[in-house]
């Protein structure tokens, strides 16, 4: 039975324009493959609330899960939330449970919660909380979208409190064997091998070194016996290169 499908949707102008690196992808790429879930697309876009509604749209109609990144703060340009929402046709306005935690928050600091800090609080009807140990203003999970915020730190333990509720599969595990060839030199003789071992996926990643072509083969698969089969296969083709 094949692991459970997730998509990403990065959202933000700040992204686009080249201001900010993404560093939650990563995170969230490599925490899903140990849970045995399969990320497989990630999608950037605009603080555009019709790219979003469309974005969340297609990915939740094309995977099990979906992970968003963004758009959940205090500013005008805060729009995630809304566009959840209006993606899944429920009602969204400040919410009792998740305006508590952030009014008990502000007064334990001392800090007004003002209107602004208020709009960290709504969230829709239908949707469950995500919780946010970091800055207490919570995200949430409506149907298969679990949206987050985008400081990567939030965005950490936010997958860090989704994960142990999601339903997993066999962890994706991974074999990297060095060859000391061009790529045209292995292409073939690694075609054959990808069609004997067709439960695995081959990735080849080439490099320059010393002047020298080479390229880095790697093998990921959920068996564990076909990994170390593979590997070994791989690296008696080309024993003298390695």
């Amino acid at each position: 039975m094949p692991n459970p499908s997730a998509a990403m949707l990065v959202i933000g102008d700040e992204i686009l324009s080249g201001r900010t690196r993404d560093a939650n992808m990563h995170h969230l790429a490599g925490r899903l493959t140990e849970h045995g879930i399969d990320l497989k697309e990630v999608r950037v876009v605009s603080d555009d609330a019709d790219a979003i509604v469309a974005a969340v749209k297609a990915l939740s109609a094309g995977y099990d899960h979906v992970f968003t990144s963004g758009g959940i703060g205090p500013t005008h340009d805060d729009i995630t939330a809304d566009c959840i929402a209006r993606a899944f046709d429920d009602h969204i306005d400040i919410r009792d449970d998740a305006r508590d935690l952030l009014a008990a928050h502000y007064a334990a600091s001392g800090r007004e919660f003002n209107a602004a800090r208020q709009r960290m609080a709504r969230i829709p009807d239908r949707a469950t909380l995500i919780d946010n140990p970091v800055s207490i203003a919570p995200g949430f999970t409506l149907e298969n979208v679990h949206v987050m915020a985008g400081v990567p730190s939030v965005f950490t333990a936010m997958v860090e409190s989704v994960l142990p509720g999601l339903t997993g599969g066999a962890p994706l595990l991974s074999r990297t064997v060095r060859i000391n060839r061009g790529e045209g030199d292995i292409a073939g003789p690694l075609g054959l091998l990808t069609q004997e071992y067709d439960r695995l996926s081959f990735g080849s990643y080439p490099f320059i070194e010393n002047g020298a072509y080479g390229a880095n083969i790697v093998i990921r698969g959920t068996d564990v016996a076909q990994l170390d089969l593979a590997s070994r296969a791989l690296q008696d083709l080309f024993k003298e290169a390695t």
